[in-house]
C-alpha cells in the first residue's frame, strides 16, 4: 500500500482536476476502463478528490471492532426517520421529494451518471478472485451485475427504466453530475494501489440511504416502476446484504502485519469520498418545472423554426417568427395562454396546444419524447393537479406511452440478452482454447463498466459467477 504522501499534488491542481475533468475522465474510463491514456490523469484526479474528501467530517469509527455496532445504528436511524415522513405523508404532507411527475423523471436524468456505472469501483478487484478475503467484495459486484442476469443487472435495469419514459437521451449535464461516477471508475482503475479507500468508498455507498427509501415509495405514486430503487433497499441491508458484507470486507483486509491505524484512516477516507459531487438532494432540490419546459423548448426551437406554415398566427407572429431567435419561447407561452390555446391550471386536454401535441392522430405526433410531452403535460395542469392541501390528484387517465408489466419487462430483457448474439458466440468459442487462469482474465475484460450490461458482458458475468463458486 502507498504512503498517505502519494496523495500530495503540487498547489492549485485541485481547483483544475474538480472543475472541468470529471466528465472527460468519466467517458475516457468507461470507454477503457482498464488502459489507455487516461490512467495517469485518472490517478491525479482521484488523488485530488481524497484531498477534498480529507477536509470533511466523518462519523465513521477508525476501530474496526466498532464498524458493525455503527452500520446497524446507522441501519436503525434510516428506520426511524422512514416512519416518521411515512407518518407525515399518512397525515395528509404532499411528497417531499417530486411536486410532479416530470420532476420525478427529470431526477432520473440527473443521477444517471452514476446510477449507469453501479458498483464499478469495485471491479478493480476482480483480479483477486482466488483470495478468499475479498469474497465478500466480489459478490457485492457480482451482484451489481445481477449475477448475469439481465433482469437483475442494475445498470440494465436503469437503462430500461429511463428508456420506458423517453430519458435515455440525457441533458447538458454539469461536471458535477459526473464526478461521483468518475471516483467511482477511478477507483476501479487504480484499485490496488488505493485499496483502503475502495474498501472505505463501498462502506459508504452500501449504507442505506433515507433518500433511496422516499424515493422509491413517490416514484410509485407516480406510476413509475421504482424497482431498481426497491431492490438496493433490500440488497444493501444491514443484516445479510452489502452493508453487512462492506463491514465484513473491512475486517477481512486489515493488515495483519502493518500499519493498522493508517490503513482505518484511508478507509475513513475513502469513506468520504461519496459526500463530492452533485448528490441525489440536490438534483432534486434544483429542478424548476418551467425553467425545464422553456430549456427543452429552446432545443427544438432550433429544428423548428422553418417548418411551420404561416396559416397561423399567435399574438400577431407566426410559428416561425416565434422561434426565428433564441429567447422568445417565454414569450410565445405567454402569447399561447393569452389567445387560450393554452389553458393553464386545467386539464390539459380542455388545451387546443396539447391535443395538437398528443394523440395518434395529433399534428404534431412525434415531434416531443414522452418525458418532454410530460413536462408540458405538467407545466399546463400547474395547480389542477393539486388540491387545497398540496397533495396530488391522480388522473382517471394514464400517459399514452405503454408500460410493460413486471413479467413482461423480465422477460424481454432477459431474450435479448440470451439470443443468439454474435459476440456470445465469438466468445465461447474463444474461451475453449483458453487454459484456466487466461479465461478467467478474459471474462473479467468483459465485467467492465461499460460492457458488462452487453449481451456479451452478461454472459461473462454468469460464466465468472460459476466458476468462482
Amino acid at each position: 500500500m502507498p504512503d498517505s504522501n502519494l496523495l500530495e499534488l503540487p498547489p492549485g491542481n485541485t481547483k483544475v482536476l474538480t472543475c472541468g475533468s470529471a466528465r472527460r475522465i468519466y467517458n475516457d474510463l468507461l470507454a477503457a476502463p482498464r488502459g489507455g491514456g487516461s490512467r495517469a490523469e485518472a490517478r491525479e484526479f482521484l488523488a485530488s478528490q481524497l484531498n477534498l474528501a480529507a477536509r470533511i467530517p466523518s462519523d465513521i469509527p477508525l476501530g474496526a471492532d466498532q464498524l458493525g455496532a455503527w452500520m446497524e445504528a446507522q441501519a436503525l436511524q434510516t428506520a426511524d426517520r422512514y416512519a416518521t415522513y411515512l407518518a407525515s405523508r399518512k397525515a395528509g404532507q404532499p411528497r417531499r421529494y417530486f411536486s410532479c411527475r416530470s420532476h420525478a423523471l427529470a431526477f432520473l436524468q440527473g443521477v444517471a451518471p452514476t446510477k449507469l456505472v453501479d458498483g464499478a469501483w469495485l471491479y478493480g478487484l476482480l483480479e483477486h478472485w482466488g483470495d478468499v478475503r475479498f469474497y465478500p467484495l466480489l459478490r457485492t459486484y457480482l451482484e451489481e451485475l445481477g449475477d448475469g442476469d439481465p433482469a437483475q443487472n442494475h445498470v440494465v435495469i436503469y437503462q430500461r427504466l429511463l428508456a420506458a419514459h423517453g430519458c435515455e437521451s440525457l441533458p447538458e449535464l454539469s461536471d458535477g453530475h459526473y464526478q461521483q461516477g468518475a471516483i467511482q471508475l477511478a477507483l476501479a482503475r487504480h484499485a490496488d494501489e488505493f485499496l483502503p479507500e475502495v474498501i472505505g468508498y463501498n462502506l459508504g455507498y452500501e449504507q442505506l440511504p433515507l433518500h433511496l427509501l422516499i424515493t422509491a415509495f413517490e416514484l410509485a405514486e407516480l406510476d413509475i416502476d421504482p424497482y431498481y430503487f426497491t431492490l438496493h433497499v433490500t440488497v444493501d441491508n444491514a443484516d445479510s446484504g452489502h452493508a453487512r458484507k462492506a463491514v465484513q470486507a473491512v475486517l477481512d483486509l486489515m493488515p495483519a502485519a502493518g500499519d493498522a491505524q493508517l490503513f482505518m484512516e484511508r478507509v475513513a477516507n475513502g469513506y468520504r469520498l461519496n459526500e463530492l459531487g452533485i448528490n441525489s438532494n440536490t438534483v432534486i432540490e434544483s429542478f424548476h418545472l418551467e425553467h425545464a419546459l422553456i430549456d427543452m423548448l429552446e432545443r427544438k426551437r432550433v429544428f423548428g423554426r422553418q417548418v411551420h406554415s404561416d396559416f397561423c398566427r399567435i399574438g400577431g407572429r407566426t410559428v416561425n417568427e416565434w422561434l426565428a431567435e433564441p429567447g422568445q419561447i417565454p414569450a410565445f407561452l405567454r402569447a399561447l395562454e393569452q389567445c387560450r390555446w393554452i389553458r393553464r391550471h386545467e386539464d390539459p386536454r380542455e388545451s387546443r396546444f396539447w391535443r395538437l401535441v398528443d394523440g395518434a392522430d395529433a399534428q404534431m405526433f412525434g415531434v416531443f419524447s414522452p418525458f418532454e410531452k410530460q413536462l408540458l403535460e405538467d407545466w399546463i395542469a400547474g395547480d389542477w393537479l393539486t388540491d387545497g392541501g398540496g397533495k396530488q390528484r391522480f388522473r382517471a387517465y394514464r400517459h399514452p406511452v405503454r408500460q410493460d408489466t413486471a413479467e413482461q419487462a423480465v422477460a424481454a430483457a432477459r431474450a435479448t440478452a440470451l439470443g443468439q448474439d454474435p459476440e456470445v458466440e465469438s466468445l465461447q468459442a474463444e474461451l475453449k482454447l483458453l487454459p484456466g487462469e487466461l479465461r478467467m482474465g478474459r471474462l473479467i475484460e468483459l465485467m467492465a463498466p461499460g460492457i458488462h450490461s452487453r449481451p456479451v458482458g452478461l454472459e461473462a458475468t454468469r460464466l465468472f459467477t460459476a466458476a468462482l463458486g
